[in-house]
């Protein structure tokens, strides 16, 4: 295992190199800075250690910049609450004070590693599906052809369909197959964060700028710069927030809460609803203008009952990742099963169907699931 230590206690850094050598599995590699860690640390690394209170670049901005592309164990002398929430909304799984012992860093490099071994598994399943999508048909085909066009250009797409379809899948497809692909992808639910919260979280904090404001935050637009940000829920965006919202489209930039100097970005926006918008304009509770400048290019993504040759393709491959998953020897879906499948009407679509199978692998104790272990009688 290829670990980072990142520390300016020369002293610090000395021993902790020292105690993890003596560990065979450990390969130790030190720098003395965050800066220095940035031109040199590859994707060869598995672990990165760092203190956060550091000259130049602090722990946070530090991590920040790795995108989250590797486990990071974050260490301290002077740890605060801010601090610690803004390492952990960052990924960051452990939190160590110092001083600590050995054992205590060793337990925690040891927990990354099993993260890092099911993270591995998955992508590993992952890959095995076709390109995102388990099942095509003739109408889906249709959406995700616009979906490949619209991802070469930068213009802003609106995400359309019932819950469940599949929105953040396609959101993920145009990232993915877009010239911003190896750039940042930031997802929010703009129903799962309080409305006097949501302002800061997506337009970060100056230092001061309120009671809890100990230092300054980047927010989401900034940590998804030259990336893409999926608006998820869209119809739920606070009215009083949308003309800032606007003016970030608009200008390409920002200005955080408390600040008073724009900040340049280069993000595109990819959202999504299930709501009609057209009617939230007329009840004025969105505004027509952020609208057209967001509906650039519709994608609408039809619900799985009008896909249902797509149905038994997505059940078959959602049954082998979840036995994959939990350790199961392979099921396998008999065939009145899979016409019971075909028969259902999906309100819920692809996400309950996928519960529906994951819930019949766990509870059935045989290796053919046949439609008694469906149970969709009760949804019906």
């Amino acid at each position: 295992m290829k670990i980072a230590i990142v520390e300016d206690d020369i002293n610090m850094r000395k021993s902790l190199e020292l105690s993890l050598e003596e560990y065979k599995e450990f390969n130790i590699t030190t720098f003395k800075n965050a800066k220095e860690a940035l031109k040199k640390i590859d994707d060869s690394f598995d672990l990165i250690i760092t203190d956060i209170n550091m000259p130049g670049m602090d722990g946070i901005e530090f991590i920040e910049k790795l995108n989250g592309k590797y486990e990071v164990i974050v260490i301290t002398g002077n740890a605060t609450l801010n601090r610690a929430i803004d390492a952990l909304r960052l990924g960051v799984k452990d939190f160590l004070t110092k001083p600590f012992d050995v054992d205590t860093l060793v337990n925690a490099i040891q927990r990354s590693a099993k993260i890092q071994q099911k993270i591995k598994k998955i992508k590993k399943i992952k890959n095995k599906n076709d390109n995102y999508f388990y099942g095509k048909s003739n109408i889906l085909d249709k959406a995700l052809k616009i979906a490949t066009k619209a991802a070469k250009s930068d213009a802003s797409i609106l995400l359309l369909g019932e819950s469940g379809v599949g929105k953040e899948l396609f959101a993920n497809f145009i990232h993915k197959n877009s010239t911003r692909k190896n750039k940042p992808f930031v997802a929010i639910n703009m129903a799962a964060i309080p409305e006097n919260l949501l302002e800061s979280e997506l337009f970060g904090y100056e230092k001061g700028a309120f009671t809890d404001a100990t230092t300054t935050k980047k927010g989401i637009f900034e940590l998804a710069d030259n990336g893409t940000i999926f608006l998820d829920e869209l119809a739920e965006m606070p009215f009083s927030l949308q003309a800032k919202i606007l003016r970030v489209l608009q200008e390409q930039e920002l200005i955080r809460v408390g600040g008073s100097k724009p900040i340049k970005i280069n993000i595109r926006i990819i959202s999504a609803t299930n709501a009609n918008l057209l009617e939230k304009i007329k009840e004025k509770k969105f505004r027509n203008d952020l609208y057209y400048r967001l509906n650039t290019i519709p994608i609408i993504i039809p619900p799985l009952r009008e896909r249902k040759d797509e149905i038994e393709d997505i059940a078959k491959i959602t049954l082998k990742n979840i036995c994959s998953q939990y350790n199961f020897d392979d099921k396998f879906l008999s065939e009145d099963a899979i016409l019971s499948l075909k028969k259902y009407n999906w309100p819920g679509n692809i996400r309950e169907l996928k519960s529906v199978i994951e819930r019949a692998a766990i509870l059935s104790d045989a290796k053919e699931i046949n439609s008694n272990d469906l149970f969709l009688e009760s949804r019906i």
